[in-house]
């Protein structure tokens, strides 16, 4: 008999029964992950793991890690590292910074009964690392909560993927949960809605437009039928009808040669500016938390780039992050699918 069903069956255990954890369910919060330093080298090594992931770089092994390892990593990780060390704050990585304080905030909304930990899907704490963990401490069941609102195979699959290559080296699996795409719910629509209104009126002008920029992807993947497209445009969709104003949808982050989804932030900022436009605001839906994408290519760069085209009033408006309205939001997802475990 295991440890779990003599403590679920009341049997007093022989004095020798090594020690019985009491069951517990577990939330492991998961989101992309980032460099242990603002430093070339630890960038190289982050990238190196991400850029090899199948799921981010559907080209055949034989063709592209000869191009990541003779070339990518020999060249992109000394600039990245720079856009890095610009947005870094004496606590690490704003990624980091942001999930650890949604952990402990959602730690303490769900109470006792629930073990809340955090993984990233590169670097640390690693997915292996934190499951083991988890399964140590006694969780026989366990949410895995892959913060994108969007789901891609990108983004949300492949922490699926690596979750479940933990979970095939286990003798003894706990149950698992996984958290839906949530890019369309009610609580989500209303969280951004709050968020934003609220950061636009601590401003000191009225955004003429607000832009919405979501992290790109290939064409090809839309092609080949990943949602995460069509679950951006909806959630833009949803989200301006919550605020009764038009929103302008953008994609940034491109990388390599490839057609990837449009329109471009980059170019949709400087079209603005040259239109005449003065005075926008820009919000970045499909991130969870702030982080190099957000802090430093929209609220550093995006700000140039209208500037130079002639704008002259720019609004970087900050994600959910650990905010009131954010972790309202996550909390009642979270306690949906954790339904009929607590």
């Amino acid at each position: 008999m295991s440890d779990t069903e003599i403590s679920r069956s009341g049997m007093v255990p022989p004095p020798e029964h090594p020690p019985i954890l009491k069951p517990k369910v577990g939330v492991l919060l998961i989101n992309l992950g980032t460099p242990a330093a603002p430093t070339t080298r630890a960038v190289r090594e982050y990238l190196g793991e991400f850029l090899s992931d199948k799921r981010v770089v559907e080209i055949p092994a034989i063709v592209w890690q000869p191009l990541l390892r003779g070339v990518i990593l020999n060249t992109r990780p000394q600039k990245s590292a720079a856009a890095y060390a610009e947005v870094w704050t004496d606590n690490g990585s704003p990624l980091m910074v942001y999930s650890r304080r949604q952990t402990e905030a959602l730690q303490q909304r769900l109470g006792e009964g629930v073990l809340v930990d955090l993984a990233m899907r590169y670097g640390q704490p690693s997915i292996e690392s934190r499951l083991t963990a988890m399964k140590q401490a006694g969780c026989d069941r366990i949410l895995l909560a892959p913060l994108y609102p969007q789901y891609s195979g990108a983004t949300t699959g492949t922490a699926n993927d690596k979750a479940f290559e933990v979970l095939q080296a286990m003798r003894w699996q706990p149950a698992i949960r996984t958290l839906p795409a949530y890019h369309d719910d009610p609580a989500h629509i209303d969280a951004l809605k709050r968020n934003i209104e609220h950061a636009i009126a601590s401003l000191d002008f009225e955004p003429e437009e607000i832009v919405t920029s979501f992290h790109g992807m290939p064409l090809r993947t839309l092609h080949l039928g990943d949602p995460y497209h069509c679950q951006c445009r909806k959630t833009a969709r949803l989200l301006s009808e919550a605020m009764g104003r038009n929103l302008i949808v953008s994609f940034q982050s491109r990388f390599g040669r490839a057609k990837w989804l449009e329109p471009a932030t980059d170019a949709t900022l400087e079209a603005l500016g040259k239109k005449g436009v003065k005075r926008i605001a820009i919000v970045a839906p499909g991130f969870s938390v702030d982080c190099l994408e957000t802090l430093e290519e929209l609220a550093i760069q995006g700000r140039e780039q209208f500037e130079e085209a002639g704008g002259e009033k720019f609004a970087y408006l900050p994600c959910l992050n650990a905010s009131a309205e954010g972790m309202d939001m996550l909390e009642k997802i979270v306690r949906r699918e954790l339904a009929g475990w607590v």
